[in-house]
């Protein structure tokens, strides 16, 4: 999620938490905590943790793997603003996650090139997307490759730059990193480029990679994405603040080549009114665990250069999600966040099966399926999900992003029943998101973001202990 609620972290703060490995408080949470509340037992009460970052449950720790400001291995800093991120295995116990930086164009002291911009020498500006003032506009990617076993950090370096708002994405079976824009900006302001779309980036690739944007998969306020690893087929979500957007499909020309382009489609249902908003918000049109069926129409002017894809697409007949966040595939299904999404406003949880002709003719017989998985009534339980993960064991492992003073973002557990517990909370201060959620090849391992200044953690504990 973008947020203008930010302010600059002090010099004190900054070297506070940042101990290597911080291990849990041995005194539990007592009754008296009223923060959060379980429909399941989960892990148990959380502890407090006396290093001030994240508070977990008895037997769990995390080690800090990289923050805001760093030297990385190329000579440039940590950007700020950490957000979506996936995970990629390597070859023994190394793994590569590519991280998100959420940097608007005006964050020129929080990108890779650091404060006023004096190393900006060190980035080759022919591979950024967008230039300028003569810099490369400071948001993107950087790569970080990581020995889970040793539990130790082997290098990060700046991937991808001169893109803006980089908030979501998802990883593919062919082992590339899609991270999205979650902007619309114009050329405008020094910039020579629309902004608002997705780019890929190799996961092993040891340098700063091309950036070239992948326009057919349409100009919007791009979020998540996730690929059905049996069909190719790219499923993603759009945050758009000020009016519901849409769920997309990209069907590629030549799986696993995006660049060769494709057709983009909107998700509608069957046997509902055009254009139904699926938040329940003044009309109730489903309830917790409701099925429906759907259809996909196609959209054209995906290049949307009056940022109205949405606007057309849901004038068409297309359903629309109260700001459609994070998205994963599991098993032959995926899950994605709706964080502003049910009656209450506190978040829903989408669920949708592809057909099993999924962009074939013959889903017209057999239509793909959505269900309302999770709708939140309560936000001690469950509140503004965004970035989300299917734990190996089929488990939903999610983030939360409510900014506020009083209510503090958790990680949720959320059992395959819609059963939802509590697995983290961010006592860090100023309460940023929790983003980035993803799990090591071998479930050892879930590492996670602070959203600002911008924090990886790598949680161990008794994982697969979950019933």
């Amino acid at each position: 999620m973008l947020t203008t609620r930010r302010s600059v972290i002090s010099a004190a703060a900054a070297g506070l938490a940042f101990v290597g490995y911080a291990r849990l408080a041995s005194a539990q949470v007592g009754a008296a905590d009223q923060t959060y509340a379980n429909e399941v037992a989960g892990y148990g009460p959380l502890v407090a943790d006396p290093n001030g970052i994240l508070d977990l449950p008895a037997g769990f720790a995390y080690r800090v793997v990289s923050r805001f400001g760093e030297m990385m291995s190329d000579g440039l800093e940590v950007p700020y603003k950490a957000d979506g991120m996936g995970c990629f295995p390597l070859g023994g116990s190394r793994v590569a996650l590519v991280r998100n930086h959420e940097l608007k164009p005006g964050d020129v002291n929080y990108g890779p090139s650091g404060l006023a911009r004096r190393l900006s020498p060190h980035i080759d500006i022919s591979k950024a997307y967008d230039v300028a003032d003569g810099h490369a506009l400071p948001g993107g990617t950087t790569t970080l490759v990581y020995d889970v076993a040793k539990q130790t950090l082997v290098s990060q370096h700046l991937s991808l730059v001169g893109t803006a708002v980089n908030c979501a994405g998802g990883v593919t079976p062919w082992g590339s990193w899609l991270t999205c824009e979650e902007t619309t900006l114009k050329a405008a302001d020094g910039r020579s480029k629309d902004h608002g779309w997705v780019f890929e980036v190799p996961a092993r690739s040891r340098g700063l990679v091309q950036a070239a944007p992948l326009k057919a998969m349409g100009r919007f306020q791009h979020e998540a994405a996730c690929v059905d690893p049996r069909t190719g087929i790219v499923y993603m979500t759009e945050d758009s603040f000020g009016t519901a957007g849409l769920f997309y499909r990209f069907l590629p020309n030549a799986r696993g080549q995006l660049h060769e382009g494709g057709k983009l489609q909107a998700l509608a249902f069957r046997d509902a009114p055009a254009g139904v908003n699926t938040s329940n918000q003044g009309e109730a049109v489903w309830r917790q665990g409701d099925w429906k069926e759907v259809v996909w129409i196609d959209l054209d002017g995906v290049e949307s250069p009056d940022d109205d894809l949405r606007l057309r697409g849901a004038k068409a007949g297309a359903a629309t999600f109260a700001r459609g966040e994070g998205i994963h595939f599991g098993d032959n299904e995926m899950y994605f966040t709706c964080t502003a999404g049910g009656a209450a406003r506190h978040g829903q949880i989408m669920r949708y099966v592809p057909s099993a002709s999924e962009g074939q003719p013959g889903e017209r017989d057999a239509a793909g399926r959505l269900q309302l998985f999770l709708e939140s009534a309560n936000d001690k339980v469950f509140d503004y999900g965004d970035n989300l993960t299917v734990a190996p064991w089929g488990h939903l492992i999610v983030c939360e992003d409510r900014y506020s003073d009083v209510k503090r973002n958790h990680i949720r557990g959320v059992t395959p029943e819609g059963k939802v517990y509590t697995i983290g909370r961010n006592v860090f201060r100023e309460n940023a998101e929790l983003a980035g959620v993803c799990f090591s090849p071998d479930g050892s391992t879930l590492f996670v973001n602070i959203y600002w200044p911008g924090i990886t953690l790598a949680i161990t504990g008794p994982w697969r202990g979950k019933a």
